[in-house]
């Protein structure tokens, strides 16, 4: 049976003469996720915050029912490691890994981890939405947001990952913003929650759809004008809006059309 374990060194003191599986398999913390074979789980040590997402196999039955469906199916932390290392040499802010580790062969059965840092004091884009109702953000801060959004998902992109759960609430901002309001291209913009994402050598259209349609229906109730949207169409393709309106017209049709039955479903589920 494989086993591949990596500790970063102030865990590797704390944790060197355990068994680190059965250790974080059982770890208490403040729960987030409990379910399909996944659990998800804030804890402390030596007043250090960190995330668990432990992967302690889907089951056959799980995996195929993915595979009918034409999913992907999530069976180990694999796929978030991979994605933060992705992006982390894309330069995309993101989160950091303190601890990794795979054991078993069987993928329906095996055993995973991935251990992050904190991302303490932060707001999501998804809190900030609703904060701009109130305090509504300068034009200056508006537009260096929506290109460094439009930048992330085109290097992501371009370079061969998509996200499969792209919201604006996978987006993180430090807390600070809440009290300054501003933002400018320098700004840290951390992309989290990546167990899901995939990495191939070019993303197909369908998955970029499904990620600019994702972000774009998380964004229907913040005050974005048309000119908002064709800025992040303009930072996204590196076009100019003539030439993406002759040559992707149809692509930015089925992000809208997608975006749009999104919030249909949503809004007939909350009935």
């Amino acid at each position: 049976m494989s086993t591949i374990v990596y500790l970063r060194t102030e865990l590797e003191k704390q944790w060197k003469k355990d068994d680190v599986f059965s250790l974080l398999q059982t770890i208490s913390g403040e729960i987030y996720r409990d379910k399909e074979g996944r659990r998800t789980l804030r804890f402390e040590r030596d007043s250090h915050s960190y995330f668990l997402k432990y992967h302690q196999g889907v089951g056959w039955g799980e995996i195929v029912k993915n595979l009918i469906q034409l999913r992907a199916p999530v069976i180990s932390a694999k796929n978030e490691w991979q994605a933060v290392e992705f992006l982390r040499a894309n330069n995309i802010d993101t989160m950091t890994v303190a601890a990794y580790g795979e054991r078993g062969n069987n993928p329906a059965t095996k055993h995973s981890f991935i251990v992050t840092d904190d991302l303490v004091d932060t707001m999501s884009l998804e809190d900030l939405g609703q904060q701009w109702r109130e305090s509504p953000p300068t034009f200056e801060t508006k537009i260096a947001l929506i290109n460094k959004l439009a930048i992330i998902s085109k290097v992501m992109h371009e370079q061969g990952m998509n996200h499969r759960d792209y919201y604006l609430c996978h987006f993180l901002l430090d807390n600070s913003f809440a009290k300054t309001n501003k933002f400018n291209a320098d700004t840290p913009l951390f992309l989290i929650d990546l167990h899901r994402a995939q990495l191939r050598k070019k993303t197909p259209e369908r998955w970029l759809v499904k990620d600019l349609s994702g972000l774009y229906f998380s964004a229907l109730d913040v005050a974005l004008t048309q000119h908002d949207l064709f800025r992040f169409m303009k930072a996204y393709s590196g076009l100019s809006l003539r030439t993406l309106l002759r040559q992707q017209k149809s692509f930015w049709f089925k992000v809208e059309k997608r975006a749009l039955k999104m919030r249909d479903k949503s809004l007939n589920h909350g009935r």
